[in-house]
């Protein structure tokens, strides 16, 4: 079995405890991908120092510069598409075509971050004074720390790192200790593609030590976590003594709403897709079903049936529609939140146990599941779940179907089945997520826009699109005076001796 090491001060390099975790296949336990680093405070410290000198000379770097060794990493990933897949899918579970999906992700982040680097617009204004210009642009922060969930291994740090890097930053990368693999082979080709090695650091081990290590660094001024919202909070609270820039993207409890109008069979592939996507394991999964009374019958029949007929096994084999739980841990917490369904009084339909068979004996597979009848306010319809678990919900109308999704503690995603144009645009401005699909579900976010939530899905800020470069970058203002002379602006202008304005 291989062993891996950290990228730390420009080398690869072995965790100052000595003490490494094993990575499984979670499709077949028997096998060992690797041993990876448990890494320590003091391998945090190194690559600290470390990453504070690249800093200093990428900052200055010019940005195009910055993106151009961006687009090479895209070219690369591109060569390993397939590669790359491959070995995400043994890692974490979800079936190829999923994964060649999360690399293309990374690759279309890539593209778009290195046209950034001709793009970090600042503005210049007229200043209100004569022979001066007013002016702001946008500045690197310093030392970037990225931490980064198991579902998606490729994209989410393309998603963080790509713009940190093209804003001037250096970044210190930990990825989810499931999905070790997939980060060390992403830090390759960011070398490969021509960073300078004390740009980017990587640090492999438990999330309450080397995470907690990062977050509370004194000289890590910006943060980056992807996870649960429990998690976000205390890294919130540590971030805000700190005063440390912090972008959040934490939990979901996303509806789709099928109205009576909509197309049955357009919103039946989507709610399957949504829901079981992934298994279930990602933040804008479909885990309520918001169905209105007319239709309702009809899409939950068909639901069931298509669900039972869902394949499950190793994501690598052909023909494979939902791969394993990442690991026991979380296949247990879904086995909780079965009893906590059932002891609440909704009808489970299909699923609700571990999935047996040839081929899934060492694997953490459950079966698609489905309950319906459930109870707006029960803790099945409220709490994250993160696994193939679908909650149906049943209302007789649009603002009952609204009223249902924006009453939860989170607001990520939703999605409206409609054919009526007039309750799209409601849906549009109605529901509280940071996203809104019409006739699509709940997932599917493109590279070029921003990706975010409401409430307690994030703090605020947006990862993607054109918004992730400003929480990356600081603007700076600066005003140059060629008159000569002493100007006071709102004094000079407009106190009681103001001169003329023309």
């Amino acid at each position: 079995m291989k062993t891996f090491r950290n990228f730390v001060a420009g080398a690869w390099v072995e965790p100052s405890t000595g003490e490494y975790f094993d990575n499984i296949n979670p499709a077949d336990t028997t096998d060992l991908i690797g041993r990876f680093p448990l890494s320590g405070a003091a391998d945090v410290e190194r690559a600290v120092a470390s990453a504070k000198k690249g800093f200093e000379r990428w900052r200055r770097t010019p940005a195009p510069a910055r993106g151009d060794i961006l687009r090479k990493a895209g070219d690369l990933l591109v060569a390993r598409k397939d590669e790359i897949a491959d070995l995400m899918t043994r890692e974490m579970g979800k079936p190829l075509t999923e994964t060649r999906g999360d690399v293309q992700e990374g690759i279309d982040t890539a593209y778009y971050a290195a046209t950034e680097g001709r793009r970090l617009f600042g503005h210049t204004v007229p200043s209100e004074l004569r022979s001066k210009w007013a002016m702001s642009f946008r500045r690197p922060i310093g030392v970037c720390g990225i931490i980064t969930p198991f579902n998606f291994p490729l994209a989410i740090p393309t998603w963080k790192i790509f713009p940190a890097l093209l804003c001037g930053n250096a970044v210190i990368f930990k990825p989810a200790e499931d999905v070790p693999h997939t980060g060390t082979v992403f830090v390759e080709i960011l070398l490969e593609a021509g960073l300078p090695p004390d740009v980017i650091q990587l640090l492999h081990g438990a999330g309450e030590v080397v995470g907690a290590a990062i977050v509370s660094h004194p000289e890590i001024p910006a943060l980056s976590f992807t996870g649960s919202t429990d998690v976000g909070s205390l890294v919130g609270e540590t971030c805000g003594k700190m005063h440390k820039r912090l972008s959040l993207e934490m939990g979901g409890k996303n509806a789709m709403i099928v109205l009576d109008d909509a197309d049955p069979d357009l919103a039946l592939e989507g709610v399957l897709w949504g829901a079981f996507g992934t298994t279930g394991q990602r933040c804008t999964a479909t885990s309520r079903l918001i169905l209105q009374s007319k239709i309702h019958d009809r899409v939950l029949g068909e639901l069931v049936d298509r669900a039972k007929a869902m394949k499950l096994g190793d994501g690598r084999k052909e023909g494979t529609d939902v791969g394993p739980l990442i690991n026991e841990a979380s296949r247990k917490k879904v086995e909780r939140y079965v009893d906590i369904g059932q002891a609440q009084n909704a009808d489970l339909l299909c699923g609700g146990k571990r999935a047996t068979g040839k081929g899934l004996e060492n694997g953490y597979f459950f079966e698609p599941t489905v309950f319906a009848r459930v109870t707006a306010g029960s803790r099945l319809e409220q709490e994250e779940i993160f696994g193939p678990i679908l909650s149906v919900i049943r209302v007789d109308s649009v603002d009952e179907a609204f009223a249902v999704n924006n009453d939860v503690r989170y607001g990520l995603s939703s999605s409206v089945y409609t054919r009526d144009v007039n309750v799209a645009f409601r849906a549009l401005t109605e529901l509280d997520n940071g996203i809104t699909y019409i006739n699509a579900p709940t997932i599917g976010a493109e590279a070029h826009l921003p990706f975010g939530g409401v409430k307690q899905t994030g703090n605020g800020h947006r990862e993607g699109g054109w918004e992730v470069y400003e929480f990356y970058s600081e603007t700076k203002v600066g005003y140059v005076d060629f008159s000569g002379t002493l100007q006071r602006a709102q004094i000079d202008n407009y106190g009681d001796d103001a001169t003329t304005l023309l």
